[in-house]
């Protein structure tokens, strides 16, 4: 019996994956923050194992030298404020492309042979790295909005294994590419690029969105939310601003001195330098899981003061026995550090309402944050010289460990912005 043309089967093709909806795969949003997260710390670490040969090269002094390191960190806090203006006017999706590119060009420019190239390069890979600073926590609150704490654990993390690479790998780079120190410094503008690339997608999306939106047709974008008014004023903002800001100076004068420190207490150099790379790998930890507690509760104020007591415990040791005890307070100062870092800025998801007030929090809480970090280094170093050893800074260090304690108290209470 013949099968009519009405009995027969009709096999229908799969409709096809709008190109905006491929774009927004949660994957392509995840792979691109990762990649764009390694690059907030890598340039920063790459360069201190090289600053001495960088010296040499130039025939700069120990202070002059010293700066390599500390105008980024500077320049962080000048351009966060400026962020949140850039973000609104051309989108978060187009200022983070922008920066990761900028960022590479500041790497490159830094290696050309000439010492204003340098510091000029210093200060735009600051500045880049502010806007990224910045520009991520308000991301995260828009596109994770039920797990913004998690994922600050996820790119704060990567941040610090981006550290952690970096100053493991750039002298082994010197070897293996054989253009010196230029060379292994200049290769991480790679990394710039392979993140931009992968970020495209990002902004191609929010392009789409953009011209639905011009159509007059519904998108899957929030309309954009109101700054935050009188935030200068807020009390918790300070709080907040207040436990970034002395967080980072603790961590970097650490970074900046702790080999030292177990040096000039008879710690073989090579040793030092194993405990102190020991720490920043110990941060990890503390980053990745610090933030996935903080979204699991309600009020912070427990974590806050374990961060405070860990701090606290592990500069003790520095100043009663910095060699017997060198490995545990490296194990707790690590703790500690990466703690306090993805718990500040788990803060600033937490404690505003929306994407567009997380990036103001982030732009004010930044600024004074690397302002005062800055500061760190210089003034442990002055403190040293003036004093003949590290006991003093030591024990300022502890002082504003209590501060942070105080600052932290006010910032994990259940309150929003």
């Amino acid at each position: 019996m013949a099968v009519t043309r009405a009995q027969q089967p009709v096999v229908t093709a799969p409709a096809p994956v709008p190109v905006r909806a491929r774009l927004a795969h949660p994957l392509l949003l995840l792979t691109g923050i990762v990649l764009v997260a390694l690059n907030m710390r890598a340039c920063l670490a790459a360069v201190s194992p090289m600053v001495g040969e960088i010296r040499q090269t130039f025939g700069l002094s120990a202070t002059v030298g010293g700066l390599i390191t500390t105008v980024p960190v500077l320049f962080q806090g000048v351009g966060a404020p400026l962020t949140p203006r850039l973000t609104r006017r051309f989108g978060a999706e187009r200022v983070v492309l922008g920066a990761v590119l900028v960022l590479g060009a500041g790497v490159l420019l830094r290696v050309l042979p000439s010492v204003a190239a340098l510091y000029a390069g210093c200060v735009v890979i600051g500045v880049a790295i502010a806007v990224l600073n910045v520009s991520m926590p308000g991301l995260v609150k828009r596109e994770f909005p039920d797990r913004a704490a998690a994922m600050t654990g996820v790119y704060s993390t990567t941040m610090l294994v981006g550290a952690t690479l970096a100053a493991g790998t750039s002298v082994p780079l010197e070897h293996a590419l054989g253009g010196g120190w230029r060379a292994s410094l200049g290769a991480w503008s790679l990394l710039a690029l392979i993140a931009a690339v992968a970020w495209l997608p990002q902004v191609l999306r929010a392009r789409q969105e953009r011209q639905q939106e011009q159509q007059g047709a519904p998108t899957a974008a929030a309309a954009p939310a109101k700054p935050i008014e009188g935030i200068w004023k807020s009390p918790l903002a300070w709080q907040i601003s207040l436990f970034m800001g002395i967080s980072s100076l603790l961590v970097y004068t650490l970074v900046a001195w702790m080999p030292t420190i177990l040096a000039d207490h008879g710690m073989d150099r090579g040793q030092a330098g194993l405990v102190f790379a020991f720490s920043n790998l110990v941060q990890v930890a503390g980053a990745f899981l610090v933030p996935l507690m903080a979204g699991r509760m309600t009020s912070q104020r427990a974590l806050a003061v374990a961060m405070v007591a860990l701090n606290g415990t592990g500069i003790a040791l520095l100043l009663v026995a910095p060699v017997s005890a060198a490995w545990v307070s490296a194990t707790i100062l690590g703790v500690a550090q990466g703690g306090s870092l993805g718990l500040g800025l788990a803060f600033i998801v937490l404690r505003t309402r929306t994407a567009a007030g997380a990036a103001q929090l982030s732009g004010m809480s930044q600024a004074i944050g690397y302002l005062v970090a800055a500061a760190g280094p210089v003034g442990a170093g002055a403190l040293r010289q003036l004093t003949g050893g590290w006991e003093t800074p030591l024990v300022l260090m502890l002082v504003l460990v209590v501060v942070v304690g105080a600052a932290g108290w006010g910032a994990g209470r259940n309150r929003t912005l």
